[in-house]
């Protein structure tokens, strides 16, 4: 899975707190970073950005590429139960578990103080 980090300048010194924003329909981890100009305002607060993309990409599921609003893009967070999509969509679990321990493992970010968009 893809995903984008800002960290600002206080990271340097220690731990601080994160923001994960979770994009909507078809975006990918970086629409929130160049279309928001959040960084600036993070920087300032001292607070890291944490920015997933919204799909797995390149699993080349038959049809998941067809329609903007199911598959490859369509950011809906939650895991899929059928094959053959429930061998990569898992967005739930990478989102409330795997990315959080993955940033936390990696990063210079207090998991104590998260904070969910």
């Amino acid at each position: 899975m893809r995903f984008g980090v800002f960290l600002p300048p206080q990271a340097e010194a220690g731990a601080v707190p994160a923001l994960y924003w979770l994009s909507g329909l078809t975006c990918t981890e970086e629409n929130f970073i160049v279309k928001a100009g959040a960084q600036r305002v993070a920087a300032e607060l001292g607070l890291a950005l944490v920015v997933p993309d919204t799909s797995p990409r390149g699993l080349k599921i038959p049809g998941e590429g067809e329609s903007y609003d199911f598959g490859l893009g369509a950011g809906f967070y939650v895991d899929a139960t059928q094959a053959p999509w429930s061998r990569g969509y898992r967005m739930y679990s990478y989102v409330t578990r795997e990315l959080f321990e993955l940033v936390a493992a990696e990063f210079p970010v207090d998991p104590g103080r998260v904070g969910v968009s």
